[in-house]
């Protein structure tokens, strides 16, 4: 592979099977970004933290479209798709 450096510091190798690919060189940009400097917990010590609590857990697909809608809102609902124009009720 050969790697060609142009005028804007983006380095452009040449491949045998593929033939040119553009990379651009992020380390100024990565340099200037703000970084996050606080660690992930271990698994382990969460699963003890929340093993001491009870939870609950929301359906929300099961629930999905079982909500009625007023008669007088059922028009603010209409779509248009290439099936037809259908409303919620």
């Amino acid at each position: 592979m050969t790697v060609v450096k142009n005028q804007n510091n983006e380095l452009i190798p040449q491949r045998t099977v593929t033939g040119w690919r553009m990379c651009i060189d992020y380390r100024k940009l990565n340099a200037t970004t703000r970084k996050d400097h606080f660690l992930l917990p271990f698994i382990d010590e969460m699963l003890e933290r929340l093993a001491k609590h009870s939870f609950c857990y929301l359906d929300g697909y099961s629930g999905y479209d079982q909500i009625p809608i007023h008669p007088e809102d059922q028009s603010k609902t209409t779509f248009t798709c290439p099936y037809g124009t259908f409303a919620y009720r």
